[in-house]
């Protein structure tokens, strides 16, 4: 029993370093908005809209990626936090891609008004991770969001739901 309690201990400080900081949580929703974005300039012919996209959101995105690189590293250290990066990275273009896939000829017209939300102001990377929040982009990515003071939104609807939806409501828990 002193064995559970001594390794219950140690785990407790473990979990809170791998939950995601909110910043982070920001970083990668506005990565996932990125990458969906990008699949859709490729199958939609939306090259422009998303040109207009990166260069406008130039800062925020670096911000966006350097929070994810932050939180890898933080997790796992330089080098496995580099390599686990690497295969987040490519786990979410991954599903952003299966996404568009599943959606078949509806994905366009259902991507569409991400570009159009996306460009219609000039937001900030939080009202960008916002989109994609409520947009349900697809997150690849299960780790809570750390509790505190500020921390950031998250999303209530599980996985199993993001299949089964008819339209483009797609979700990711967290």
């Amino acid at each position: 029993m002193t064995a559970g309690l001594i390794a219950a201990g140690f785990a407790t400080p473990v979990l809170a370093q791998s939950c995601l900081q909110p910043a982070e949580r920001t970083g990668i929703e506005v990565r996932a908005l990125q990458s969906q974005l990008m699949v859709a300039a490729l199958a939609c012919n939306k090259t422009n809209d998303y040109n207009t996209f990166v260069t406008r959101y130039q800062r925020d995105l670096g911000e966006a990626y350097k929070a994810v690189t932050n939180h890898f590293k933080r997790v796992h250290g330089a080098v496995q936090g580099q390599k686990q990066l690497d295969i987040f990275i490519t786990q979410l273009a991954n599903a952003q891609s299966q996404d568009g896939i599943d959606q078949g000829s509806t994905f366009c017209q259902n991507v569409t008004p991400l570009f159009q939300q996306s460009l219609a102001q000039n937001t900030s990377m939080a009202q960008l991770a916002s989109i994609s929040m409520q947009s349900n982009v697809v997150v690849p990515y299960e780790l809570d969001t750390c509790t505190g003071a500020t921390a950031a939104p998250v999303r209530e609807t599980p996985a199993a739901t993001r299949r089964a939806a008819p339209s483009r409501a797609r979700t990711a828990s967290r």
